[in-house]
């Protein structure tokens, strides 16, 4: 009788895990033995060696990391790079004035000589990946403690690193997958000549901005087009006049044939973070303190930030991408808590946990290897919890918040060596040197009226909403001298500080004094604030050691105890393959949601009183006339944003998405708002990736921005 109940709640496991083609971070150098298959009955029509190949030219050659945080794709043998407008937000801002506004104005490079060179912008090519897991765990043994463990990897880790790079110009890393079960070592191609070639106004590029964003249907030409360029030997090189254009391994073809409902897709990108592992506790966490929190902070950040965006144009543009980064993941939050709290997230965690505990309960060797795991993850969680709201005000309200303090912060290390009477006067003036170079940089985009509300803002809350004993004593002796003014104190940090002005850093720098930095208030107040945090490292390390070996465990214990499942691992800013069809959505009772938008839906929602919604003339006349070429449909419609049901998240921003013949037809810009916990759980009937049709983006550069020169690179097939 207990083997029959056993089998069953083994049979009710595997149903729960049960995994759907669409979902999925496939890791592309096992897509031949895990996915193949299933995606030839979809309609692939590729091989796997066309998918991803280190002896060939590969669909991995065309993508590319895109900076710091999003995906790119190569799409002409000239080095022409399509991503999301808003993963070049950041650097179309950074090379943009009141007087040449390429976010507001747009900007069409006519020859190479006119793109604009983004300083510190890199993209990385995958060269290979490799399997390491065999040496990562050599002389990794179940005695040790999770800090001999994490000092034996990271050693294992720095010699794999070393060997793959020898005599090359690659860089690599090794990464932990399946919370640390499997390792894999990824070496890449960094260049770090990249050049803005083309741009939508804002109007286009961010339509719908924060009303739109993570909502459908969408309306937006999320796309930005960078060029990539090298040395004569097509090498990675520093900027110079000399470069050429990057001639890629692989460049994407365009197809303009359309889609339709049920049509094979694919994305390749770099996923960010995903946490689908994420035990009961952890989604609770989330939902009861964690995500409130992160809004909360986030609602006055951007308060204090469009405040001062309205009073001046030169501000609005210094703030640009700050206050764009910030809105994002504020409404986020909100969304994945809805969603996590209407799918009933943590009751579902519960019950894998419960089959879990079945399956190890009815087996000595089970019990013995994965006993562990969910009485450390409970047991950890309980301590973080504690500390929870701490964290977060540390990191949302001190660490992202006033940037005047952890400016004061860079100059700890020559606080440090001018109080050192036996340090090197070489070892002092180079850091003197590195603090001078980055003054420009760090006030670019600083405004003083900003920082100074969001200083007083931000410890106000920090000093109302967290146990006075879990503040630092300097804030509780603030609030009692001042008496809870806030106001009145920032303004005292900001007159009598160094870092709010660059002409005080320069007059510093060029006198340096150890007591000048040590005993300036901003210095002092992050200093306080360094110790809290470090304090705090030292209250949660045993509990965040005790969670990382649990959550090990468990992942390992999953998989153990469905032999016949294909898992796949949580994203980890590592190249994936998510694969699906076009889709269309029911995101609540009696509504449907078509699978595309056109052009209409733009001119519908049009408001000239408000810059989200504000239509160009030229757009609107392209429309009036139904002048969309070659690009529209065989009814006169204008596609403009399309659905499918991939799984990606944050990191995904710009990949491409990929017909079944190996051809661009879309660029992924968003997810919807009604799986916003799709980073925590996979909804299939909910989940949809939203993708800026490869048509409306030609249709920008076409008849919009009249980018013939851009337009001629590409190789363009359909119609």
């Amino acid at each position: 009788m207990k083997r029959i109940i056993l089998i069953l709640l083994i049979v009710s496991a595997l149903w729960r895990f049960q995994v759907r083609a669409d979902e999925g971070m496939w890791i592309p150098m096992l897509v031949e033995k895990l996915n193949y298959a299933t995606m030839q009955e979809m309609g692939l029509k590729l091989t796997a060696e066309q998918i991803y190949s280190t002896n060939q030219s590969s669909l991995k050659d065309a993508i590319v990391i895109f900076g710091r945080g999003c995906t790119g794709e190569m799409i002409s043998d000239k080095g022409l790079l399509l991503t999301n407008h808003h993963c070049g937000y950041g650097s179309i801002q950074s090379v943009s004035s009141v007087e040449n506004d390429h976010l507001t104005n747009g900007f069409w490079a006519a020859s190479f000589a006119e793109e604009i060179p983004i300083p510190g912008l890199t993209v990385q090519f995958l060269i290979r990946m490799e399997d390491v897991t065999t040496r990562m765990l050599n002389n990794i043994t179940d005695e040790m403690t999770e800090a001999e463990r994490r000092k034996a990897l990271s050693e294992n880790r720095k010699a794999i690193q070393e060997e793959a790079i020898k005599d090359t110009h690659y860089n690599a890393i090794v990464k932990d997958y399946f919370e640390g079960n499997e390792f894999y070592l990824l070496v890449y191609e960094t260049f770090r000549d990249v050049r803005l070639a083309g741009t939508p106004p804002e109007v286009i590029g961010k339509f719908g901005a924060d009303t739109d964003n993570w909502m459908w249907p969408r309306h937006t030409g999320d796309f930005a087009l960078f060029r990539v360029y090298a040395g004569a030997d097509n090498k990675p090189a520093e900027y110079s006049t000399e470069n050429v254009p990057f001639k890629p391994r692989h460049h994407l073809p365009i197809s303009i044939e359309g889609v339709k409902k049920g049509d094979f897709s694919m994305i390749l990108g770099n996923p960010g973070s995903t946490d689908r592992y994420l035990t009961s506790w952890g989604v609770e966490m989330a939902i009861n303190e964690s995500n409130p929190t992160i809004v909360k902070i986030r609602a006055e950040k951007l308060r204090i930030m469009e405040e001062g965006m309205e009073a001046s144009e030169k501000v609005r543009l210094q703030y640009a991408s700050k206050h764009a980064g910030t809105s994002n993941y504020w409404k986020y939050f909100i969304g994945q808590t809805r969603g996590l709290k209407r799918l009933n997230v943590a009751d579902k965690k519960k019950q894998i946990e419960e089959d879990f505990t079945h399956w190890i309960e009815a087996s000595p060797e089970h019990m013995a290897a994965y006993g562990q795991a969910l009485p450390l993850i409970s047991g950890a969680y309980q301590t973080l919890g504690k500390y929870n709201l701490q964290r977060w005000y540390l990191t949302e309200a001190v660490m992202r918040g006033s940037e005047v303090p952890g400016y004061a912060n860079r100059f700890k290390r020559l606080a440090d060596l001018l109080a050192d009477k036996n340090a090197d006067k070489d070892a002092v003036n180079k850091e003197i040197e590195r603090l001078k170079k980055g003054i420009d940089d760090h006030f670019k985009n600083f405004d003083a009226g900003i920082d100074q509300n969001m200083l007083a803002n931000m410890m106000r809350m920090f000093y109302n909403d967290i146990a006075p004993e879990q503040q630092p004593a300097l804030l509780r002796e603030i609030g009692n001298q001042y008496k809870g003014n806030f106001d009145v104190w920032a303004a005292d940090v900001f007159s009598k500080t160094n870092f709010a002005d660059p002409s005080k850093v320069r007059a510093l720098l060029n006198t340096p004094k150890a007591k000048t930095i040590a005993r300036d208030p901003a210095f002092v107040l992050i200093r306080a604030f360094s110790e809290l945090s470090e304090q705090l490292q030292k209250n949660t390390a045993l509990a965040n050691d005790n969670l990382q070996k649990g959550n090990r465990l468990f992942v390992a214990g999953l998989k153990a105890m469905q032999p016949g499942k294909v898992f796949y691992p949580n994203a980890n800013f590592s190249l994936r393959l998510t694969y699906g069809t076009v889709q269309d959505y029911y995101p609540a009772d009696a509504v449907y949601y078509n699978y595309v938008t056109t052009m209409t839906g733009i001119m519908e929602k049009e408001d000239p009183t408000t810059w989200e919604f504000v239509v160009p003339e030229k757009l609107k006349e392209i429309y009036k006339n139904k002048d969309f070429g070659p690009y529209g449909t065989k009814d006169g419609q204008m596609i403009v944003n399309f659905l499918t049901d991939h799984d990606i998240t944050g990191g995904n921003s710009g990949s491409p998405v990929i017909d079944g013949q190996g051809r661009l037809i879309g660029l992924a810009f968003d997810g919807n708002w009604e799986a916003m916990s799709g980073d925590i759980a996979f909804e299939p009937a909910l989940q949809r990736t939203i993708s800026v049709d490869i048509r409306y983006v030609l249709l920008v550069m076409d008849k919009f921005a009249n980018a013939q020169n851009l337009i001629q690179e590409l190789d363009i097939r359909g119609n």
